[in-house]
């Protein structure tokens, strides 16, 4: 797949400001969808969608990325930038995971709801199932909850050390901090 130009131009920083947007929505999204489900609901499919989305991104920027650095001038910043940037996938990846699992425990929250006002007593006559039940427990709200919040910062600060290394690869040493006289 040849993701590196758009226009004649390097596609990467396309991708990557859609990854830098995306990562701190989806895992704020996704921590705002633990801590209060009925937000979950309401998103339905739009919470596994976004994670989808974002993780697309991160590979973009990553594949694009690995195309660029092979036609630029080498440095120890763009090594150190290149290397940091290809561990942004796992964390996406759990991302999905997680964004998908909430989405998931959505549903059968709102199965167990519409269980408790109907009057069967199996899930096939439309009762509340074992998966709905063990969904709404607060063992494994809790659980989601600490591993959601893990993922979305630990994804947070990878994206922040990732950016910043790569504005250091860019802009290092190519600019002044002072005015030029000659800007007209």
């Amino acid at each position: 797949m040849d993701v590196g130009l758009i226009n004649g131009l390097p596609s990467h920083p396309l991708f990557v400001h859609g990854a830098v947007v995306l990562v701190p929505l989806t895992a704020l999204v996704l921590v705002v969808c633990v801590l209060w489900p009925s937000a979950a609901r309401r998103l339905s499919w739009v919470l596994p969608v976004l994670g989808l989305i974002t993780l697309a991104l991160v590979v973009l920027a990553t594949e694009s990325g690995e195309w660029l650095e092979e036609r630029v001038q080498e440095s120890a910043l763009l090594e150190e930038h290149a290397e940091m940037g290809s561990g942004l996938t796992p964390w996406a990846i759990a991302l999905v995971v997680l964004t998908v699992a909430v989405w998931l425990l959505g549903r059968a929250g709102l199965r167990r709801q519409r269980g408790r006002s109907g009057a069967a007593d199996s899930p096939a006559e439309g009762g509340v199932s074992a998966v709905a039940r063990l969904a709404s427990s607060v063992a494994v709200r809790v659980a989601v909850l600490v591993i959601a919040l893990v993922v979305a910062v630990g994804a947070v600060i990878d994206v922040y050390r990732i950016g910043d290394s790569g504005a250091k690869a860019v802009w290092h040493g190519r600019f002044s901090t002072s005015e030029s006289d000659d800007r007209g």
